[in-house]
């Protein structure tokens, strides 16, 4: 093992780059789906449908991703270059906060209360729907259908 290896990841000059080229792509995303998803009265549906999305997706990458072994080799890179950098850039609670003052500030109080909640809680109940994806993907893959324990699973098909 190099001194290299033993450094933190943050510290790797490639994983850094994985993160950064997903960041670009994730921010590019966002800015498109922004420009063409209509913010009917001033209320800010492209932040939600992208938080929500991002949450799902996240939940799905990590619990697949999880499931598969542990976080070393393409798995990391995966996991930094889509789920810290891409989804990292595209989901941008930054946004949200300052969509919510500025719905404040209009006057819009009630509707940024009703913009906050279902980002929050959309978010949390994507974040879950998520991982069941992810795990009902990942059993799948390995042949356990649902319903099936692992021990009915015997080389992707049920056994006799």
């Amino acid at each position: 093992m190099t001194t290299e290896d033993k450094k933190p990841v943050h510290l790797h000059w490639g994983f850094i780059g994985w993160v950064a080229a997903g960041g670009v792509f994730g921010a590019l995303s966002r800015y498109g789906l922004g420009l063409v998803i209509p913010s009917p009265g001033a209320w800010p549906l492209a932040t939600l449908l992208i938080n929500v999305s991002g949450a799902l997706a996240l939940g799905a990458l990590l619990e697949g991703l999880s499931r598969r072994g542990p976080d070393v080799g393409s798995r990391r890179v995966v996991r930094l270059a889509l789920g810290t950098g891409f989804l990292g850039a595209y989901t941008t609670y930054s946004t949200l906060a300052l969509d919510a003052v500025h719905l404040i500030a209009g006057g819009m109080a009630p509707a940024a209360a009703a913009y906050l909640g279902a980002s929050l809680l959309g978010g949390a109940a994507a974040t879950i729907v998520g991982i069941w994806l992810g795990a009902r993907q990942y059993k799948r893959a390995v042949g356990q259908e649902p319903g099936m324990s692992p021990a009915d699973s015997v080389g992707g098909r049920q056994a006799p």
